[in-house]
């Protein structure tokens, strides 16, 4: 491989990595909801994966039935993260398609 190709090659990895830095940021600020119980509970995840939002209608809070709550709060939780999980898989999908990385 000539020298030319080799800085071709390299400024092609730079650009690459750039627009990947930029993708991870706009996942960042991009979010995704998933609910349980009917949207007794609503949980938002953004793209990093972090849980940015919890909203639980009062209407499910029940003193006598905690456990119910804390099972659609980790319901809402999970199919958020998998969401999120999702959406940024598929934002990398770009880069990586084709390349058999793990996790994308």
């Amino acid at each position: 491989m000539g020298m030319g190709n080799m800085n071709k090659l390299l400024k092609q990895a730079q650009k690459l990595q750039a627009e990947m830095a930029r993708v991870q940021e706009e996942m960042a600020a991009t979010t995704v909801e998933a609910t349980a119980g009917g949207g007794a509970v609503t949980v938002t995840v953004n793209g990093r994966p972090e849980v940015v939002a919890v909203k639980i209608d009062p209407a499910a809070v029940d003193p006598e039935d905690l456990e119910m709550l804390q099972d659609l709060i980790v319901a809402a939780t999970n199919e958020a993260l998998r969401k999120a999980q999702e959406m940024v898989a598929q934002a990398m999908a770009r880069f990586t398609g084709g390349l058999g990385l793990p996790g994308f």
